[in-house]
């Protein structure tokens, strides 16, 4: 018996390939795809800074093309870019912006006054003109065909969301996007999420309280697709809720921050070049650890996909908690950013 899926479903994943395919096309797509930072020449890309334009209170929206307005690589909504700053510090930003538009990327940044520095960087340096060193695309958030979704977002978390609305209002599948933050004037691209009309409910701190989470997720069709791009709070709850409401449901995430450690023992990190020893507490990372010995280590993502941590282990047993890490490099190598260990690991730092 063959099946027959409904209209939705079927303009959506023809879209979906569609998508694909151009991706498909790019020459830089095989390469950029990966999920690991690319570290091949070539594939890091000068782009201009067109405009930097307030997106909301304290969010910038940045518009970068190429230096002679050439074709960029394709992207799918979910994808970001890695951005190095004038600084030398690399930072991660969801594209934002269309991607129909293959001469244009678009991100945005909220200025976040007690981070790492990168937010009031660009904040605060770049500006219209200005050439920043780029990598990617990369798609570690993926939209997957499905006939139902519910999109939450919480402030800046709409950024990698906003590609997806639009791909899905396309494809006609059914969707809901659900909007929280502290007030409307901190809330990013709301005029031009006005067209959709009632498939965006707005929920600000100061007119509604307390995001109401079960309220939010029983808006979910049994069985349909959560994208979740917010505060790791709500996400942690998020995910009990859900295992209630709608266990059939299946649940999407994108962190702004690294996870919490969970199930952690203390252990010791031998540093081979200084013979320097690190303890690692039970509740740290053993990044975390090693950036109080060494500041200027290199990370991005703090979430295990991006792969910049990465760090050549000489000896020691590796409790392996990534998913990007290839088997082949396991024995020999680990992300700290959630990696851990027992015992005594000696790293090649």
């Amino acid at each position: 018996m063959k099946t027959v899926l409904d209209p939705g479903i079927d303009a959506f994943v023809a879209a979906y390939r569609g998508y694909l395919k151009v991706f498909a096309e790019s020459r830089a797509a095989p390469v950029l795809s990966r999920g690991r930072p690319v570290k091949l020449s070539g594939f890091e890309l000068a782009l201009r800074v067109e405009s930097v334009t307030a997106a909301a209170e304290d969010v910038v929206a940045l518009t970068l093309a190429g230096p002679e307005g050439e074709r960029l690589p394709a992207w799918t909504p979910g994808a970001h870019l890695d951005v190095f700053l004038p600084s030398g510090k690399q930072r991660q930003y969801s594209l934002c912006g269309s991607p129909a538009d293959h001469h244009r990327y678009r991100i945005a940044v909220r200025l976040i006054r007690d981070g790492g520095g990168g937010s009031r960087e660009i904040h605060e340096r770049v500006a219209a003109g200005d050439v920043l060193t780029v990598r990617g695309p990369r798609n570690a958030f993926p939209l997957v065909p499905e006939r139902s979704y519910l999109f939450v977002a919480g402030g800046i978390g709409i950024t990698p969301l906003l590609p997806m609305v639009r791909h899905a209002q396309l494809s006609g599948a059914r969707w809901k996007l659900v909007y929280f933050g502290r007030s409307r004037r901190a809330l990013p691209f709301l005029g031009e999420l006005a067209r959709f009309g009632d498939k965006v409910v707005v929920r600000t701190d100061d007119e509604h309280g307390v995001p109401d989470l079960a309220a939010t997720l029983a808006m979910a069709e049994p069985g349909a697709a959560v994208y979740f791009c917010g505060p790791p709070p709500l996400l942690e709850g998020a995910k009990e809720i859900l295992r209630t409401l709608n266990p059939a449901a299946r649940l999407y995430s994108e962190r702004f921050s690294p996870p919490p450690v969970r199930g952690g023992v203390p252990f010791s990190i031998r540093l081979a070049r200084s013979g320097r020893e690190v303890e690692v507490g039970a509740e740290e990372s053993a990044l975390a650890a090693l950036r109080r010995a060494m500041p200027g280590i290199a990370y991005s993502c703090q979430q295990g996909f991006c792969g910049t941590c990465k760090v050549a282990v000489l000896s020691g047993e590796v409790d392996h908690r990534d998913a990007t890490l290839p088997p082949a490099e396991r024995a020999h190598a680990m992300l700290p950013c959630l990696s851990r260990a027992t015992g005594t690991l000696e790293l090649d730092l």
